[in-house]
């Protein structure tokens, strides 16, 4: 099998990728390594390696069909912004990222935002303060987190829509659900993270951005 064989798609990746990319512009630094966490079939990671460019772009996935993917889809599209992706599971108490050859390739350029897509609504909340403990060993004051999907705002669903998948995603696994953005906002201040902005996006999504504040 070839690694072009390996490629997975994900429908509403092509829905969303535009319209993040547009805020990925907005408040993505500059240069340094972008590491996406949960980033899937890879087709995220190529499409926006590609435009992000001076960037670099290092994927991650629990994974492995997912990483084989990832994989096939960065030699398909011939990206040479995007590192080969790491396993990564957000609950772990030390990532991939944090050890031995890995800090290597990332010597020369450094983490200064990760991004988080569709994540924390399709895993259990040990995940998300995982992805929030993780990110406040890593980035540094300054640094960007950004967050895409569905969430409730005061408690309350945005959308029927979104309602009708919150049953869904409990009816598939009781620790699943749409979370409300009050709790995700308080999980991330426990880690020195401050909200900066919210973007109503698309199909009852958000985009919300958090930057490291310097308190340690």
């Amino acid at each position: 099998m070839t690694p072009q064989d390996t490629r997975q798609y994900a429908p509403a990746t092509e829905r969303n990728r535009e319209a993040i990319l547009e805020i990925l512009l907005q408040v993505l630094p500059e240069s340094g390594t972008i590491l996406e966490i949960a980033s899937g079939t890879g087709e995220h990671a190529v499409f926006f390696a590609s435009r992000l460019s001076p960037r670099q772009w290092l994927p991650t996935d629990a994974n492995l069909e997912l990483r084989a993917s990832i994989s096939a889809w960065t030699e398909h599209n011939a990206c040479d912004n995007v590192y080969p992706p790491l396993e990564l599971d957000v609950r772990e108490p030390v990532w991939a990222v944090e050890q031995g050859e890995v800090t290597q390739w990332l010597d020369r350029e450094p983490i200064v935002a990760i991004v988080n897509i569709n994540m924390i609504h399709i895993s259990p909340w040990s995940a998300c303060l995982g992805l929030m403990a993780g990110a406040g060993r890593i980035l540094k004051a300054g640094g960007i987190l950004y967050l895409y999907g569905p969430f409730k705002q005061g408690g309350e669903h945005t959308a029927a829509s979104n309602a009708a998948f919150d049953e869904y995603l409990h009816a598939q696994n009781q620790e699943w659900g749409v979370r409300n953005l009050d709790d995700v906002v308080v999980a991330a201040r426990a880690e020195h993270f401050i909200l900066k902005q919210i973007y109503q996006m698309p199909a009852n999504n958000l985009s919300v951005v958090f930057e490291r504040s310097a308190n340690e």
